[in-house]
C-alpha cells in the first residue's frame, strides 16, 4: 500500500501489537524525517519534501504550532502558509506516510512551546495540566483543528498513519490525569490512527499513557537506553521518534553540529537493531519572525531564528554531506531503486543595499496602539491590545518620570532585556545579569523610558509557567518603587511596519540616535531567488523584507546570516525596514551560502538538556 491508493483496499491501519509495525498486515519500517510547514516558505515545500523521498524516506512527521493557528482566542488561521491540509496532501502527492504531532505543546525551540501567550492572561494559569483554563482553550482548539486533519487518516483513504499524544510530558510531569484528558480529547474528535508518544529516557519513566505506543527521543544508544529498550514490556515496535541529526543553538554560544562520521554510524545501529526511525530534524528551516524559543535550566538563553539543526537537508533546503551517506545507508532497506535528487535550487548575491532613510524610534510611536496609562508596571500579555489578546512578541516601551539620580535596580521584574533612557538619552541595559543601573543626576522632571524585549519565551522545561514579558512587577529607584507609567505595545506587526511605510522619512542624518529604523531598496531583475543576507556593522535588531519579519539579528552571533526566502521577493524595488537598538552598519550584504558561526560537536561534548 502506497499514499494516495485508493481506500477501498485498506483494512487495517498501522499496527503495533508485535515487533514490527504492520500496515493492513505488510510489514512497514517507519523511517521519517521532521519537517515543519510553518518553518519553510510554502513555494518550497514540495521541494522540501521531495528531497526527503529521494533521501529514502517513508514518512513525515510535523508538530502543528497552536500560537500561528490561532493568535487571538477565538481566531484561527489555516491558511496560505498555514495551510497544513495542503502540506499533507502534498506529502502524500509526493509518497510519503505522515506521522502528526498536534501537541498542543510541541516544544520545538517554538516561543512558549507552541502555546499562545494569550493563555499566560489568567494570572492562575497552569499549562499543560487539567487547570480548566487550559483544557477549555485546548478543547476550543482541537475542535478546530481535528476536523480539518481527521479525514486525511489512512483508514478514511489519506497519509496520516499515526498521532502523537502531547510531545515529551514525562519531562513535565505536573498532572496525572492530564495525558488522559489530550488522548480523549483526540479520540472523541475522530482520531482512529495509532497512537503514540514520545519521550527522552528520563521522561520515558512517566510520559505514557495508556492505549498509546511509547517511542524514545534520542541522538546516542548510551548503556541507559539500551538497557531501557530491552526491558520494554510486551512485544512492540521500538521507535525512535527523535533522533537529533544536530542541535539548536542559543545567542552567545557556538554553532552546534553532529558530523556525519559521528551520526551516521548511530543510525546504521538503530537500523541493524530492528527500529524504525524518525530524524528531528531532517530538515530544520528558519524560525521566521520573533517565533524562536528559550531555554533556562537555571539560565535564561535566547534562541536563533535559524534552525538549520545542522540537519541532512540545510536552512535552505541544501544537501550536504549527512543527507548523501544517509540516502546511501537507506537505499538498502529499499528494494526499488530510490527517486533522483532533486536538482539544487539556484541563488543570487543581490548588490548590496545602502539605507539613506531614517526613522527615529521615538518618531514611530504614534504608529502603535493607544498607550495604557497605569499606576504600576503591567506586562506584555496582560495589556488592553490586539482585540484584548494582549501583547504576544516584539517590544514593549514603559515610560515615567523622575526628579532626582540614583541607583535604577528592576529587582529581577524584567522580561527579558531593556534598554534605559532618560530623556530618550541611553543610559544602558537592564537583564538577568545586570539589575541595576546608575540614573544620572539632573534638574527638573525628567522621563524615563524602558524599551523592553521579549527575546524568546522558554520552550522546554518547568519554568513555562512564568513566561510573562515585559516589565513583571515594580522596578525601583533609590529603593522608592516608580508610579505613573505610560505604557506602549511596540510588536511591530505587518501594519505597523506598513505604517512606515506611509510616513515621511528622513534622510539618514550624520548623527544618529537609537533605537531607530532604517529603510533601504533591493532592486531584483527578474524572478527573485533565495539569498542569505548580511549585516556587517550592525548591532541587535529585527529585519523586515516588504513588510515581513525575517527574524533577528544580533552581532554576538553566532548566527551571520538570514535566510531570505526568493518566494519573500518581488521582480523590480522590494523594501528592506531594518530596527536597531544600538548600532547601524549602514548597508547590508547578500551571500549564496549562510554564516552560522563558529562550531562545536554535540557528539564530542553532549549536551544535558534535552530536546
Amino acid at each position: 500500500m502506497q499514499p494516495g491508493e485508493m481506500s477501498q483496499s485498506r483494512t487495517e491501519g498501522l499496527n503495533a501489537n508485535s515487533s514490527q509495525f504492520t500496515l493492513d498486515g505488510v510489514a512497514l519500517r517507519i523511517l521519517g524525517g521532521s519537517a515543519h510547514y510553518f518553518r519553510i516558505p510554502r513555494a518550497h515545500w514540495k521541494d522540501r519534501l521531495l528531497k526527503m523521498k529521494a533521501c529514502g524516506l517513508n514518512t513525515l512527521t510535523t508538530y502543528v504550532p497552536w500560537n500561528l493557528h490561532e493568535p487571538g482566542r477565538g481566531e484561527f488561521d489555516f491558511q496560505n502558509q498555514l495551510d497544513l491540509e495542503a502540506y499533507i496532501r502534498l506529502a502524500e502527492e509526493v509518497g510519503l506516510w505522515v506521522i502528526l504531532r498536534p501537541g498542543p505543546y510541541i516544544c520545538s525551540e517554538w516561543d512558549l512551546g507552541g502555546l499562545p501567550s494569550w493563555l499566560l492572561r489568567d494570572k492562575g494559569m497552569k499549562l499543560r495540566t487539567t487547570y480548566p483554563g487550559f483544557t477549555g482553550a485546548v478543547n476550543s482548539f482541537f475542535d478546530e483543528l481535528i476536523p480539518r486533519v481527521a479525514p486525511l487518516q489512512y483508514m478514511r483513504g489519506g497519509p496520516i498513519i499515526a498521532v502523537q499524544v502531547e510531545n515529551e510530558y514525562g519531562s513535565y510531569a505536573e498532572d496525572d490525569l492530564y495525558m488522559a484528558f489530550i488522548k480523549e480529547a483526540l479520540l472523541s474528535r475522530g482520531i482512529g490512527e495509532l497512537l503514540m508518544t514520545s519521550d527522552n529516557l528520563e521522561g520515558s519513566k512517566c510520559g505514557g499513557v495508556a492505549g498509546a505506543l511509547e517511542t524514545i527521543n534520542l541522538q546516542r544508544l548510551t548503556p541507559g537506553v539500551v538497557n531501557y529498550l530491552a526491558h520494554m514490556p510486551g512485544e512492540k515496535p521500538k521507535m525512535v521518534m527523535e533522533f537529533w541529526c544536530g542541535w539548536f543553538d542559543v545567542w552567545g554560544d557556538p554553532h552546534h553540529v553532529f558530523h556525519a562520521e559521528d551520526m551516521v554510524p548511530v543510525v546504521t545501529e538503530i537500523l541493524k537493531r530492528g527500529m524504525s526511525i524518525n530524524l528531528y530534524m531532517f530538515h530544520g528551516g528558519t524560525s521566521f519572525g520573533f517565533m524562536s524559543g528559550a531555554v533556562d535550566l537555571g539560565t535564561y538563553k535566547p534562541q536563533v531564528s535559524s534552525y538549520d539543526y545542522d540537519a541532512p537537508l540545510s536552512e535552505a533546503g541544501d544537501y550536504t554531506p549527512k543527507y548523501h551517506r544517509l540516502r546511501e545507508l537507506f537505499s538498502q532497506y529499499h528494494s526499488e531503486t530510490l527517486p533522483e535528487e532533486p536538482t539544487p535550487q539556484w541563488r543570487k548575491v543581490y548588490e548590496p543595499v545602502v539605507f539613506d532613510q531614517y526613522l527615529s524610534l521615538w518618531e514611530t510611536l504614534k504608529f502603535a496602539e493607544e498607550p495604557l496609562i497605569s499606576a504600576t508596571p503591567v506586562n506584555m500579555e496582560n495589556l488592553p491590545v490586539n482585540s484584548g489578546n494582549g501583547q504576544s512578541y516584539g517590544y514593549t516601551l514603559y515610560e515615567t518620570t523622575v526628579t532626582s539620580g540614583g541607583a535604577l535596580n528592576s529587582r529581577n521584574n524584567v522580561r527579558d532585556r531593556a534598554l534605559v533612557f532618560v530623556d530618550r538619552v541611553y543610559i544602558g541595559v537592564l537583564d538577568y545579569k545586570t539589575v541595576e543601573l546608575a540614573v544620572p543626576d539632573g534638574k527638573g522632571v525628567r522621563k524615563l523610558s524602558l524599551l523592553v524585549e521579549n527575546c524568546g519565551r522558554v520552550n522546554y522545561g518547568k519554568a513555562m509557567d512564568v513566561q510573562r514579558k515585559g516589565l513583571v512587577g515594580q522596578i525601583v529607584l533609590n529603593n522608592a518603587p516608580l508610579k505613573s507609567f505610560t505604557i506602549r505595545s511596540l510588536d511591530m506587526t505587518p501594519n505597523f511596519i506598513d505604517g512606515l511605510s506611509r510616513e515621511r522619512w528622513n534622510l539618514h542624518p550624520e548623527k544618529l540616535t537609537y533605537p531607530g529604523f532604517f529603510q533601504g531598496q533591493l532592486k531584483v531583475d527578474g524572478n527573485p531567488t533565495d539569498t542569505f543576507l548580511k549585516l556587517p556593522g550592525w548591532g541587535k535588531g529585527v529585519v523586515f523584507i516588504n513588510g515581513q519579519n525575517l527574524g533577528r539579528h544580533r552581532s554576538i552571533g553566532p548566527q551571520q546570516t538570514l535566510y531570505l526566502p526568493g518566494p519573500w521577493l518581488h521582480s523590480g524595488v522590494n523594501e528592506i525596514v531594518v530596527f536597531e537598538e544600538r548600532e547601524a552598519g549602514g548597508r547590508i550584504q547578500f551571500s549564496v551560502s549562510p554564516e552560522l558561526g563558529k562550531t562545536t560537536s554535540v557528539y564530542r561534548h553532549h549536551l544535558c538538556n534535552v530536546l
